[in-house]
């Protein structure tokens, strides 16, 4: 395997990863919508314990997804975590609250009340969303940092625990707004808010199909109509932007150039990558219709079974809208953050020095990482294979208002 295969290889592996935390983030979109869709403290209850039961996926995601990008492309994780760490801190603290917001509502001694842990999972449910697509829409659209390899030679002098050691800063950033900047560029809003509105229509999809009872579902049938369109509109909205805008492209000899049309170009370049993008698109859309029109005569007898077993037929037709529409989010975002960094493209563009943008070949891990953490990838399968297992078995049955108020362990 050649370095350039295995450079191109994890850039996938970290694309695909992200493509998943953006699925699993229907979590934090149910959860912004906690008081909207549930009207009453039972059916908010129906709700948590739909979403509860998924949040350990999306947090581990995240945390696999920032230590695959750490052990991959090291020079990224320190510029953009270490540089841009308030908007970081802002994503991690969210997903925290997030945590202590489950466990402790409806526990005894809990003096804020269950309603102020619940407003906390809304804020995550807003906050985290639209963070995180901010960070992605940074790929395209630059941050502001600057890096100085030199400084590996040239180190600075720090005081620690009373000695002086040398501590060498390869990259910093060049405001002291630390991230937060990047919420200034309307594009970044743009691309943050199409992933809010995405991970609140998952998260609809997916609570209509977890929670048995039916005003949640008609609540859930109205919300969606909303989200999704919004949703539409502004991801169609950046990816025309994207398409017309200038990217950051390099040669040969790694120099940096704006380059016109760049990830239109990259598109028609690699058209395997937006055929799988707009399969991803289709899917989405599928699986929002199907549930719009689920009273329709045509999805009513096509219907998933209650029950499935193994001696049914299953695709994706008969599925619940959750599941195509989770399948072509993950479709559609892993080509398009690949548009970002495959084909001789900077995949972490600098706005204060252009040269200091990140490329594949720049900010890698030695061959010799590479190679190992491939061999312990293959090992992937089998994870995401005890993931289906564990899934299955936790929604074997759906969530009712008998279960919640018979369950003493529930949130």
């Amino acid at each position: 395997m050649s370095y350039e295969f295995l450079q191109h290889y994890w850039c996938f592996i970290i694309s695909l990863l992200g493509a998943l935390l953006v699925f699993l983030m229907f979590v934090q979109g149910a959860n912004s919508m906690i008081f909207s869709l549930g009207k009453t403290d039972q059916e908010r209850r129906m709700l948590i314990n739909s979403t509860g039961r998924k949040w350990e996926f999306t947090f581990t995601t995240l945390v696999t997804f920032g230590g695959a990008f750490f052990a991959s492309f090291p020079l990224f994780y320190s510029t953009s975590f270490g540089g841009a760490y308030w908007l970081w801190m802002l994503i991690l603290f969210s997903f925290v609250l997030q945590a202590v917001s489950y466990e402790f509502q409806n526990k005894l001694g809990n003096f804020l009340g269950a309603k102020t842990f619940q407003c906390f999972l809304v804020f995550n449910g807003i906050v985290g969303p639209l963070l995180l697509g901010g960070a992605v829409a940074t790929f395209f659209e630059g941050s502001n940092f600057i890096v100085v390899k030199e400084n590996l030679v040239n180190s600075q002098l720090s005081i620690v625990n009373s000695q002086l050691e040398i501590t060498p800063v390869i990259s910093h950033w060049a405001n002291a707004s630390h991230g937060l900047d990047a919420l200034l560029n309307p594009w970044v809003l743009v691309f943050g808010l199409a992933v809010l509105f995405l991970a609140r229509t998952l998260g609809i999809l997916y609570t209509m199909n977890n929670i048995d009872d039916e005003v949640i579902r008609t609540r859930g049938r109205y919300q969606l109509a909303g989200s999704a369109t919004v949703f539409v509109v502004l991801f169609v909205a950046y990816l025309v932007h994207l398409l017309l805008k200038d990217g950051f492209a390099y040669d040969d000899s790694g120099t940096i150039f704006m380059e016109p049309n760049k990830y239109l170009h990259n598109a028609l370049e690699m058209w395997y990558l937006t055929v799988v993008m707009l399969i991803g698109v289709v899917l989405v859309l599928y699986g929002i219709l199907r549930e719009l029109l689920s009273g329709s005569k045509f999805f009513t007898l096509h219907s998933i079974p209650d029950q499935w077993s193994p001696t049914r037929s299953l695709s994706l037709f008969t599925l619940p809208g959750i599941w195509p529409a989770g399948i072509g989010t993950v479709l559609t975002v892993t080509p398009l953050l690949l548009l970002s960094a495959w084909n001789h493209t900077a995949y972490y563009p600098s706005t204060a020095d252009l040269q200091s943008s990140l490329t594949l070949e720049n900010s890698c891990s030695s061959y010799f990482t590479l190679n190992t953490m491939f061999w312990v990838s293959l090992l992937v399968p089998f994870v995401l294979a005890y993931i289906v297992y564990a899934w299955r078995k936790i929604d074997s049955k759906k969530i009712d208002r008998a279960e919640i108020e018979a369950d003493d362990h529930a949130y």
